[in-house]
């Protein structure tokens, strides 16, 4: 049977509206905001108005003090999902957060200790799994109709003007915790690993050509996965005809997706050998159908989880799993090692920032 949940939004920003609205649209009765928060008076008002929320604090500290609540779904900038998700699950409320999850490992691994503690449990926003195709892949390959995967690209190419950096926290390593790797990569990057399993290693190179950031603007990576096959990722914010990419060569089809922000059943595209066409098509042309990816798919999913009291998507382990890849594609790229998964570890620097022991190029005051 399903309940109600109370859920409040942190951040009342451009992806608080998004959330919102997906939360109107695909969830109504499930999932029910009642509060926002943000030390930004004037917006909090307009968001309350525009989405009929009763209640606005200023602070999560303030919103914990005052609400029964479920949920807690952080849109702050990335410099204070940490903390916020630290109140909200010390004290026994839920948390789903928008990517990246933290700044770095080490504060990735103070929330996981945070959910350990707590009668509550943390996920993170990772749309672009939950639409129907993704699961279709999903399931092909684990019935083997495609083969083993030999090689995978994983692109997202997009554009941000000078101006873009123009908010105070967006191009600063203490704030975004990196460039189009770490924030706008993120999302193909885990969708990517969701299709194909765990990495093992990752040579990459980093570059800041365009930007007036402390950032990269751009990032490449060879990473091997467990499996032994190969994926090249590419992160870029100067490609002025933005996609996001994904393309997996099996032995048996090529699976192809092109989308920028947000996917269908029709972005994707199967090319079977000759010999597998007709057991591939077959599978192709099953279910699941139907589903775009997109925030309200998981919030639909969280809604599930949480009636049948179970953890919400996405677990612990494999956002971690995301994010040391990240790390390891900016540790690779400043010190020209390959670095292998569990080599980030407390001692290193990467596991504190992700720009570690320094980017090869000067601040920016």
């Amino acid at each position: 049977m399903s309940s109600t949940y109370r859920l409040a939004i942190v951040g009342t920003g451009g992806i608080a509206h998004l959330h919102a609205d997906e939360l109107r649209k695909h969830v109504p009765g499930r999932i029910e905001l009642v509060a926002a928060v943000d030390p930004d008076t004037a917006r909090l008002d307009a968001f309350k108005d525009k989405f009929g929320v009763a209640r606005g604090y200023a602070s999560i500290e303030e919103l914990l003090a005052n609400e029964e609540l479920d949920l807690v779904d952080l849109c702050t900038p990335p410099v204070a999902h940490a903390p916020g998700a630290i109140a909200a699950l010390e004290a026994g409320v839920g948390v789903v957060c928008e990517k990246p999850p933290a700044l770095s490992l080490e504060e990735f691994d103070r929330i996981a200790a945070a959910a350990a503690a707590s009668t509550a449990d943390f996920a993170v926003i990772s749309q672009h799994r939950f639409g129907s195709a993704a699961e279709r892949v999903r399931n092909m390959t684990a019935s083997g109709v495609l083969g083993r995967l030999a090689v995978a690209k994983c692109d997202t190419l997009w554009f941000r003007p000078e101006e873009y950096f123009a908010v105070e926290w967006r191009g600063r390593w203490e704030t975004e915790g990196g460039g189009p790797t770490m924030g706008h990569g993120i999302h193909q990057i885990d969708t990517l690993l969701s299709l194909v399993g765990p990495w093992s290693e990752v040579v990459a190179t980093a570059h800041r050509h365009r930007r007036r950031t402390n950032t990269e603007d751009v990032s490449h990576a060879i990473v091997t996965l467990e499996s032994g096959a190969s994926v090249v990722i590419t992160n870029s914010l100067l490609s002025p005809r933005e996609v996001s990419q994904i393309r997996l060569d099996f032995d048996t089809a090529t699976v192809e997706l092109d989308h920028l922000y947000g996917y269908g059943d029709d972005d994707w595209r199967i090319h079977p050998i000759a010999s597998a066409a007709d057991d591939v098509q077959r599978a192709w042309a099953g279910e699941p159908r139907g589903q775009a990816s997109g925030h309200g798919a998981q919030f639909k999913r969280i809604a599930d989880a949480l009636d049948g009291r179970t953890t919400p998507p996405v677990p612990l382990e494999e956002a971690r799993r995301t994010l040391e890849l990240l790390a390891a594609i900016y540790a690779s790229a400043f010190t020209g090692k390959r670095v292998r998964a569990g080599d980030i570890d407390p001692t290193s620097p990467f596991y504190q920032r992700m720009d570690g022991s320094g980017a090869p190029w000067p601040d920016l005051k």
